[in-house]
């Protein structure tokens, strides 16, 4: 039998009002910024991996691109599906947790915006395992050479806004950048946990996983740009590539050959 996590349960919950919120009003100008930083050609095809209501897989699909999206809600795909119909497009959506999904197909581009399940920790995640595996879910998504993007929690501001009382309080843990607040949930009250990056962790996780990071920009919602991180912004951005294969002629790569 499924059993729905904390954060599951939350986003259900929170579906049907998670196009009021204030970061999910330019998603046109993102859309255009994907396009061009992922080098997206008509047609291509996308993985919207934490898709949730479908802002940017409907948007893309209206462009002419194939998008599937993934989401540990269903109250938030059946959101997604909504929007999909009244905007007469197709979008492959699936209901999974990121960490473990298998699509069993490759895809020209892999999206994981606004936390989409990348540092939203489940009470039994570790903070290291949760979100390499879900990179490792994006890398065997990924053709080789193919680029993905990433916005995630900026680390310096999370660390920025506590003290150490609430590390204390157990509410900041500065050992795993990650915080714990009381959530509302559909008839009680959660603890739950978000984890926040640090630019150079973000590249050994991303490398560790077999995507090289091209890019690292600030990068929050409404002001996506190529710029440098602004310490006290909500979000990173980060722009890999997924390695390509090596011909190796028959021997093993990275070392020279014998003379």
């Amino acid at each position: 039998m499924h059993r729905r996590d904390d954060w599951e349960k939350f986003f259900d919950g929170h579906a049907p009002v998670y196009m009021d919120n204030c970061f999910t009003k330019n998603t046109v100008n993102e859309v255009d910024f994907l396009i061009k930083e992922l080098r997206l050609k008509r047609g291509a095809s996308i993985l919207d991996v934490g898709c949730g209501a479908g802002r940017h897989a409907v948007e893309l699909a209206r462009r002419g691109y194939t998008v599937t999206g993934v989401d540990i809600s269903s109250g938030m795909l059946a959101e997604a599906r909504k929007r999909a119909e009244e905007a007469g497009v197709s979008v492959t959506l699936v209901h999974a947790n990121a960490a473990r999904m298998q699509l069993g197909r490759q895809f020209d581009a892999v999206i994981c915006l606004c936390e989409g399940a990348f540092g939203l920790l489940g009470r039994g995640d570790d903070a290291l395992e949760q979100p390499l595996a879900i990179l490792r879910g994006v890398a065997r998504a990924l053709k080789p050479g193919a680029r993905c993007l990433f916005t995630v929690l900026n680390g310096y501001r999370m660390a920025r806004g506590h003290s150490q009382a609430d590390v204390g309080k157990n509410t900041f843990d500065p050992l795993t950048l990650s915080e714990v607040s009381d959530v509302s949930i559909p008839g009680v009250i959660s603890a739950m946990r978000e984890r926040a990056f640090m630019p150079t962790e973000l590249t050994l996780l991303f490398r560790t996983a077999g995507l090289n990071v091209l890019h690292i920009w600030g990068g929050t919602a409404g002001d996506w740009r190529r710029g440098m991180i602004n310490l006290d912004e909500m979000e990173i951005m980060v722009v890999a590539e997924k390695k390509r294969r090596l011909r190796t002629s028959g021997r093993r790569t990275g070392f020279p050959p014998a003379r």
